[in-house]
């Protein structure tokens, strides 16, 4: 049976912070399909999976200086698992640096009809121009995309297209983001020193492309009547004032769930083609309320509007005012119920070990 070996610039575990580092540590902990792990060596290992470690950063960094591969290392712990293993599935997570050499390494070790190469993209547009990316294609044997949207996208844009696609959405814990009972929500407001607002939350990096500057001057003009709703601005941290809005910086991932357990309503202005956005489902299974930019992956992952408000032209200020004025106003206050296995943890867990059994099915 072909083994999968997943290849990683991170160490993994990862000890930090991470949209795809997190849902492969859950699913690297339960029932899962890695046989390897290629990747610098972490603080901890998963138990019952086998590591090629890469010689640490700089090292690498000094090789680099008399190698042109700087991927070099990384072949070399691949190449120790060649060499016991017939047939592979090889995983590649983003990095699109590192694929013309691996083929190219592959094919000096007649090891290409031997490997099946899954390359993993969380952005939403296609990556390469048109023609001058053909090679990447014809050299990759799948890509799993965020969305059915992004497919379409890359379908539309490549006049050809030589390769197998597949869509895994983004998974999230529900166990911990989910929504609250009214009286729950109520009293992690006082704890807040919140009461009789209604709470809006914005929460990202603090990046031009993720819209805060944007959304502050759309705040500015909403109608507040008595300061009756306020704005809690997570993950960025400005020494500035505005009516009604607390720029509360970094929050702990723990601590995350009863912020968007306390707010009514959750804002996603971005203004680049998204490829998923995980605070968006984050939010959306604690119960809020959700207006989002009609970008990248947004609207199939809001199901087209089923599941929160889409604003069609983002980059407009008037859209973002009409559709906050009227949640303010009662008009949209039809929260839907959404399925607690909607984009779950559990779901990507499965999903991938689909992926995973169809790409062994080619080897054997």
């Amino acid at each position: 049976m072909p083994k999968v070996i997943l290849i990683s610039q991170i160490p993994l575990p990862y000890s930090h912070i991470g949209s795809w580092t997190t849902l492969y540590h859950n699913y690297l902990s339960k029932n899962h399909s890695i046989d390897y792990i290629v990747c610098e060596e972490p603080e901890n290992l998963y138990a019952e999976i086998e590591y090629s470690i890469v010689a640490s950063a700089n090292l690498q960094k000094f090789q680099n200086k008399f190698s042109k591969n700087k991927y070099k290392e990384y072949f070399k712990a691949l190449e120790k698992i060649l060499e016991k293993e017939d047939k592979v599935i090889i995983q590649i997570i983003d990095n699109f640096g590192i694929v013309e050499p691996l083929i190219d390494f592959l094919k000096l070790k007649n090891k290409q009809d031997k490997c099946y190469l899954q390359f993993f993209y969380h952005g939403f547009s296609p990556y390469f121009e048109n023609f001058s990316g053909r090679w990447f294609f014809e050299g990759i044997d799948e890509m799993v995309l965020l969305t059915k949207d992004s497919y379409k996208a890359h379908k539309a844009y490549y006049t050809i297209l030589p390769t197998k696609f597949s869509v895994l959405h983004n998974g999230i814990d529900t166990s911990k983001f989910h929504k609250v009972s009214i009286e729950e929500k109520e009293n992690l407001k006082k704890q807040l020193e919140i009461t009789n607002k209604k709470v809006f939350i914005w929460c990202s990096q603090d990046r031009p492309k993720k819209g805060l500057d944007f959304i502050i001057d759309v705040w500015k003009r909403v109608d507040k009547k008595e300061n009756d709703a306020i704005l809690l601005v997570i993950g960025a941290k400005r020494d500035i004032k505005i009516d009604g809005v607390f720029f509360l910086g970094k929050i702990p991932n723990n601590d995350l769930p009863k912020y968007y357990q306390i707010a009514d309503c959750y804002l996603f202005p971005t203004l680049w083609h998204e490829g998923f956005g995980l605070s968006l489902i984050e939010a959306l299974h604690c119960g809020c309320y959700c207006i989002a930019s009609e970008n990248g992956g947004v609207p199939e992952v809001l199901q087209y509007g089923k599941h929160g408000k889409l604003i069609e032209n983002p980059n407009f200020i008037e859209e973002w005012c009409d559709a906050i004025n009227s949640f303010l106003e009662g008009d949209e206050t039809h929260y839907v119920n959404i399925p607690e296995t909607l984009y779950s943890m559990e779901n990507w867990n499965d999903g991938m070990n689909v992926i995973i059994n169809n790409a062994k099915k080619n080897l054997i």
